[in-house]
């Protein structure tokens, strides 16, 4: 171990213990069967018991270690003591084993944010049974720039069978990589678009008819998407509509970074995490593992006039 680690290495050695533990939360309130269910902001805007835990877990285990991160989450919950049983100490001893980048070495710990996204529209993913679209994101951001982030699949590996291992956390850093999978591309000359399962729209459809593609997957989740890239199972990301937020696209974004991806918005223009910045991702979301530029030529010139930054 480094003998003296710093604030982003001890920051993301939390971060995927923490996840680690959302995830168990996540299991535990899917196997009890009460998914304390509310509206938010209608009947098409959910939230599930785990979505209030993993949130509560995840702000109250970070702002105990690092007390001057400023943490931005997606659920709006009122302030309030958290059961000591929802609160993660751990850290990951393989990421303090890391040789960390230089860049970071000088990083205070009021000078980084969290983004956090729990569970959204998980609740469809329940009970339609595509439990492997479920993920727990935690992007860490610094001078504006997502660089480090953790994406946990609490499900994943669900079909192997009754006795199958649950579960698992990628992680990555820029300038170090990512890890907790195996990267692959999409074989070459492929157009295997992944977009929205549940917020489809014509804008969105004619933009993806625009990328000429062989095939398109529809999947739930910013993090589950960029999951399709990096395991070469899709080879461009595109969302041509707002909806996506800053929590859904901080941590994937730093992951696909990390191994020479791309994210963006719809026109090419990078996102800026600070605790200024509005949530709303309003000009769409396009990322790539590779040939970005190929994707983004043709996104047609309606779509971006449709969609303003």
């Amino acid at each position: 171990m480094a003998s003296s680690p710093t604030v982003l290495m001890r920051l993301m050695a939390s971060a995927y213990s923490v996840a680690h533990r959302a995830g168990t939360i996540v299991r535990n309130v899917m196997t009890g069967g009460d998914l304390g269910i509310v509206e938010k902001c209608g009947p098409n805007d959910l939230q599930t018991k785990a979505d209030r835990l993993v949130q509560m877990s995840i702000c109250a285990s970070l702002a105990r270690k690092f007390p001057r991160v400023t943490i931005i989450g997606e659920e709006d919950l009122p302030p309030h003591d958290v059961d000591e049983e929802l609160i993660e100490d751990g850290q990951c001893e393989e990421i303090l084993k890391k040789a960390f980048p230089p860049q970071y070495s000088s990083i205070k710990e009021e000078e980084v944010i969290n983004m956090l996204h729990s569970l959204l529209n998980n609740i469809y993913y329940f009970f339609t049974g595509l439990l492997d679209h479920v993920t727990v994101l935690i992007g860490i951001a610094y001078e504006g720039k997502a660089i480090a982030g953790v994406i946990n699949q609490p499900f994943y590996n669900y079909e192997a069978g009754a006795d199958a291992m649950l579960g698992r956390t990628i992680w990555g850093v820029l300038g170090l990589g990512a890890f907790g999978f195996q990267l692959k591309e999409v074989p070459a000359g492929k157009h295997i678009i992944t977009t929205t399962r549940s917020h489809s729209s014509k804008l969105v459809n004619d933009c993806i008819s625009a990328m000429n593609p062989d095939n398109v997957v529809r999947v739930g989740g910013a993090g589950n998407k960029i999951i399709q890239l990096i395991e070469g199972k899709a080879s461009a990301y595109v969302f041509a509509s707002p909806g996506c937020k800053k929590w859904d696209t901080c941590a994937p974004e730093a992951i696909l970074h990390a191994v020479g991806g791309k994210l963006t918005d719809i026109h090419g223009n990078p996102f800026y995490y600070n605790k200024e910045v509005k949530h709303m991702n309003s000009a769409g979301v396009l990322a790539t593992l590779r040939n970005f530029d190929y994707y983004a030529s043709r996104v047609p010139e309606s779509v971006k006039q449709a969609l303003v930054p």
